[in-house]
């Protein structure tokens, strides 16, 4: 082992760790390494960033149960060729909960950090997550099946059920 491969490991560990996030803020939490929020059937979440200039709302998000919404904020420094000032953007994206790597594919303009808060809010409990399909329907046996469970013929004390078409 040469001393440049310590080096080497240490590099591609710090390369994926970047697009890291977590609720707790990962292995090595920064404050500018983003907000993650979860929300479950118990505690349904919804998010609002609020514009404290204005008092109004610029996102609000009523994240489904079973989802977690993670967004960053730029930071809207100068540029060393331009006296103007970036604009602050918001980065974020939707992910199911647990995951702790991903892109942040949507993005919009924010008011810098000084003009910004974040308001949580939890809904009324409890909140099912969207169904799965597949987990409702009984055991195909003779390919007759609902996912109901409704409607069906009954002969000799079975019932019978028509499974629908995809």
């Amino acid at each position: 082992m040469t001393r440049s491969t310590p080096l080497a490991f240490a590099a591609l560990a710090a390369c994926c760790l970047i697009g890291c996030y977590s609720p707790d803020g990962g292995l090595m939490p920064t404050t500018g390494r983003g907000f993650t929020y979860i929300s479950t059937p118990t505690q349904p979440v919804t998010v609002t960033l609020i514009d404290t200039r204005t008092n109004e709302s610029f996102y609000k998000m009523d994240i489904p149960a079973g989802q977690q919404l993670t967004f960053r904020f730029s930071d809207g420094t100068t540029t060393n060729d331009s006296a103007k000032a970036k604009p602050v953007t918001m980065s974020w994206g939707m992910w199911a909960a647990g995951d702790q790597v991903g892109s942040l594919s949507n993005q919009m303009t924010a008011p810098p950090a000084s003009c910004r808060r974040i308001d949580i809010s939890y809904r009324t409990p409890p909140e099912d997550p969207p169904p799965d399909p597949t987990l409702l329907l009984p055991p195909d046996l003779d390919g007759t099946s609902t996912a109901s469970g409704m409607g069906g013929t009954t002969s000799g004390g079975t019932t019978t059920f028509t499974r629908p078409k995809d």
